[in-house]
């Protein structure tokens, strides 16, 4: 069985290219044939790049204080079960989709579970969590 494709590419919540140039970002590829999605030379690359977007351009640029705002910018309901994935991080994290959540650097273990649970929802499976705490540590120092 494939590997999801957030695995193959090192890219746990599936960002997608833009014309931000992550750390550790492997350059496009032509025929590679995951398009529209950025590829990352190890999996603490790709978390750094979801950490950056959730920690500084989620919570900090466009004040998201929800993972209900989180989720539905993340994964709009053109594209995906939003109000599933919402149910889904909230039931994992234990937090409700509408509390309003400190800032990372004030309660950065909520973070790391939202960012694991949006995780689990993107890959259909739990990821090993060394590489999401290494790259969590890159993101927010």
């Amino acid at each position: 069985m494939m590997e999801s494709r957030g695995i193959r590419n090192n890219n746990p919540l599936n960002i997608r290219l833009s014309n931000d140039k992550w750390q550790g970002q492997v350059p496009p590829q032509r025929g590679s044939g995951e398009g529209a999605f950025c590829v990352f030379y190890n999996m603490e690359y790709g978390w750094r790049a979801a950490f950056r977007i959730l920690c500084n351009t989620y919570y900090n640029k466009y004040k998201l204080r929800t993972i209900r705002d989180i989720v539905s910018r993340w994964a709009p309901n053109n594209e995906n079960n939003t109000a599933a994935y919402i149910r889904h991080v909230s039931d994992y994290t234990g937090i409700g989709p509408d509390k309003v959540l400190a800032s990372p650097k004030e309660c950065p273990t909520d973070w790391l579970l939202i960012g694991y649970a949006m995780a689990v929802v993107e890959n259909g499976k739990a990821l090993p969590a060394v590489p999401m705490l290494k790259g969590f540590a890159m993101a927010t120092n």
